[in-house]
């Protein structure tokens, strides 16, 4: 089972089929407290993007999303100063930071535990996935060459499912392109 909204896998998610089973955590740290605990003061565009992150649908997101989503509720936030918060939040370990091909950043929060992603090369939809087979494989490689793995990470680019059966992409209902 793909996975996306939050959910991150743990040591004990059931493994089906080489995806992961797993069960929701709905941890937040949307107030001040939190903020002031990585180091940065708790201003009203920090709270409100540390929000849009926690509470949106999409887990992955770029700033322009972000942006987007701020003048959708009213706020008076510029793009400047959502890049430069996401900026601040990476460097405190509050966000992680993916460039996806395409060249457009996204970010999600970090939930603390590793996954990996699956990358839909027509819709752009990001897909979460854990697999304790690849995570030992990545481990068994790095060790036989002498390297000392500190972190990782894994991006499949490919067709989402909704596409490959049905023509229309998962994410925005966009149809098949022919060549």
């Amino acid at each position: 089972m793909f996975y996306t909204s939050g959910m991150i896998a743990h040591a004990d998610d059931l493994i089906i089929g080489g995806y992961v089973q797993m069960r929701f955590q709905g941890s937040t740290m949307s107030d001040s407290a939190d903020l002031k605990k990585a180091g940065l003061k708790a201003t009203l565009p920090r709270l409100k993007i540390l929000s849009i992150l926690e509470e949106s649908a999409e887990r992955h997101m770029s700033a322009e999303d972000i942006y987007k989503s701020l003048l959708e509720s009213g706020e008076e936030v510029g793009l400047a100063t959502v890049y430069r918060v996401l900026t601040q939040f990476e460097t405190a370990g509050l966000v992680i930071r993916h460039n996806f091909e395409g060249g457009r950043a996204v970010f999600e929060m970090n939930q603390g535990h590793h996954h990996d992603h699956m990358v839909c090369v027509e819709c752009g939809k990001v897909f979460e996935f854990y697999d304790p087979a690849i995570e030992a494989r990545q481990r068994k490689v790095a060790e036989k060459s002498g390297f000392v793995m500190e972190e990782h990470s894994l991006y499949i680019y490919g067709t989402c499912e909704g596409m490959k059966k049905n023509g229309v992409c998962s994410k925005k209902g966009r149809t098949a392109t022919v060549a």
